[in-house]
């Protein structure tokens, strides 16, 4: 591992930290308003995370998929960190074991459906 790297694997760690921070925040807030047993605290933030790492690769990296610093930063690190596949995963099983089969596979597949949506409206928008 170069210096480089090391510099890199630190922004990437601090921009984790804060979007993971971010996420339990949306958390607390849906789950103040939310009394339902849908995840849906774990599906606004996997959609509006998705939607904002389109953007931002968007805008920063365009075409080529490049965006430096910054994308490593805001993409690998703060999106990363905010957005959460395994615990959309852990709900769809639980929402399963709960019995709720219908719901389970709709969530599943809502999810996927949604954030690759989200991600390729985010793309779009920055021009890419």
């Amino acid at each position: 591992m170069t210096v480089g790297d090391a510099v890199m694997a630190v922004w990437v760690a601090l921009g984790g930290g804060v979007g993971a921070a971010l996420r339990y925040g949306v958390g607390l807030a849906v789950a103040a308003r939310w009394h339902g047993r849908f995840p849906l605290g774990t599906f606004l933030v996997n959609v509006s995370g998705s939607f904002a790492l389109g953007l931002v690769m968007g805008l920063l990296a365009g075409p080529t998929g490049s965006g430096g610093t910054v994308a490593v930063l805001l993409g690998t690190g703060a999106l990363g960190g905010y957005t959460t596949f395994s615990t959309a995963s852990y709900d769809t099983v639980r929402l399963a074991r709960d019995g709720r089969f219908l719901t389970a596979a709709a969530y599943g597949v809502g999810t996927m459906t949604a954030t690759v949506a989200a991600a390729a409206l985010g793309w779009w928008l920055a021009g890419s």
